[in-house]
């Protein structure tokens, strides 16, 4: 699928900005909601950041959903494919001053409008953190051996 091809590659050089900036994340990142961010991170200073991903205009149009994510993150951004116009993303119905954008390709990304930080209350980014570093753990002992994949499911 080319919009997915688009998406990994867009995630991947966000993944590399971050990175440079000690910023780590994942992928694919359950929240309790019920919703899944595309990336969610955490810096130096334990700032969650949460990334939700658009390749075409449609979906970034149609996304209602994304006011949900800031309630589980002290930034957030756009994560947008260079081709896509990002006027209206400084729309009201995009609230500009709650939402950063990054505008990335599978090589690298770039910062084109900070996030404003808008902390979440203490205990609610050590439950992020938590959780965020099991998923974390669980990848990484997953990817070392698979056996343990239905292991320990968190719920």
């Amino acid at each position: 699928m080319p919009s997915e091809r688009q998406a990994l590659a867009v995630a991947r050089g966000i993944s590399r900005l971050f990175a440079r900036n000690g910023v780590w994340c994942l992928a694919e990142m359950p929240l309790r909601s019920g919703r899944r961010a595309d990336l969610m991170g955490i810096d130096a200073k334990g700032r969650i950041v949460i990334v939700e991903i658009k390749v075409s205009r449609a979906d970034l149009l149609g996304d209602v959903k994304w006011p949900d994510y800031l309630e589980y993150c002290d930034r957030f951004y756009w994560g947008l494919a260079p081709h896509l116009d990002r006027a209206c993303l400084e729309s009201a119905a995009f609230q500009p001053n709650l939402c950063g954008v990054i505008v990335a390709d599978g090589y690298d990304a770039e910062i084109v409008r900070p996030a404003p930080s808008l902390p979440l209350a203490a205990a609610r980014r050590k439950t992020e953190t938590e959780r965020l570093a099991r998923a974390a753990l669980r990848r990484l002992v997953v990817g070392a051996d698979p056996l343990c994949a239905g292991w320990g499911q968190e719920t």
